[in-house]
């Protein structure tokens, strides 16, 4: 069981200060929206984010490791589902794809998605952006899952989404991270440590699906989805809505079906609107 003891930050940032805005808030109860790693299956995160956008359903925080973490980015500082759908659509895997300089570490340096980020945040550091949010990314040296909520924005990002073997590992005050699937691909248990009453879960990952995995890329990425399908199942029993976008008929390694995806989590957010208004009107009752 993942507990609060499995996770540290390296920005010392007290859950009081960081959640103050929330805090204020006394009408409705703090709502968490939580998306999980996946890859190109993370293109499914717009989709539901479309969903509760269009019910007038608002978190009050974000929390997102590997793929989630660039999704939930872009809704943090401001961008609508629509907006971030046109995003997807436009930018080119060259875009995201800088070769690392002979390094026997990792194929892809990270510094071209780093930039990507901050350019479409206007280079705002995480701690001002719109939304209070988290990207969550593992320490390399000992397995522990990190916290990010402050600093470069597009390197928190970096950091939550360099998969060991084809991203380098990006370094952070000295501590080197890797891909936040590997310790925590759905971190409910954050949102709960940051004070969310409510949290929705969006969990992109699938059973493997491609047998014949021939490259190097598709056989990590399909050892990373056997990997993190546990771990997220438990994870996604602590949330108070799990939604599973019906995406398991594509490749986490095929980023060429952006539009089916961002549709299957559009489909799957609608479902569960009832659901999370059930569940925010429980907690009101209780109060």
């Amino acid at each position: 069981m993942i507990t609060r003891r499995h996770f540290s930050t390296l920005a010392g940032v007290s859950m009081t200060s960081f959640l103050a805005p929330v805090m204020a808030q006394t009408s409705r109860p703090k709502t968490a929206l939580v998306l999980g790693a996946g890859s190109a299956r993370g293109f499914a995160h717009i989709g539901v984010i479309k969903a509760i956008e269009a019910a007038g359903i608002k978190p009050d925080l974000i929390v997102g490791a590997s793929a989630g973490s660039v999704i939930g980015v872009f809704y943090a500082a401001g961008y609508t589902g629509q907006q971030m759908e046109d995003i997807a659509m436009k930018v080119r895997d060259a875009d995201v794809i800088d070769q690392s300089n002979n390094s026997k570490r990792g194929l892809i340096a990270g510094a071209a998605l780093q930039k990507l980020i901050n350019t479409f945040v206007k280079d705002k550091p995480i701690e001002s952006l719109k939304i209070p949010f988290i990207a969550i990314a593992t320490n390399l040296k000992n397995g522990e899952a990190i916290q990010l909520k402050t600093g470069d924005t597009g390197q928190a990002v970096r950091a939550s989404s360099s998969m060991p073997g084809i991203f380098l590992p990006t370094s952070i005050n000295g501590t080197e991270l890797v891909d936040g699937a590997i310790s925590s691909p759905l971190p409910v248990a954050v949102a709960r440590q940051m004070g969310a009453e409510v949290v929705i879960a969006v969990d992109v990952g699938s059973a493997p699906q491609n047998p014949n995995a021939a490259g190097i890329y598709e056989i990590i990425m399909q050892s990373f989805e056997i990997m993190g399908q546990a771990i997220a199942k438990l994870e996604g029993q602590k949330a108070d809505v799990l939604i599973k976008p019906n995406v398991g008929a594509y490749s986490g390694s095929d980023f060429g079906n952006r539009a089916q995806l961002i549709a299957a989590g559009l489909t799957a957010g609608q479902r569960a609107v009832e659901q999370i208004r059930l569940a925010q009107n429980s907690v009101k009752k209780r109060k």
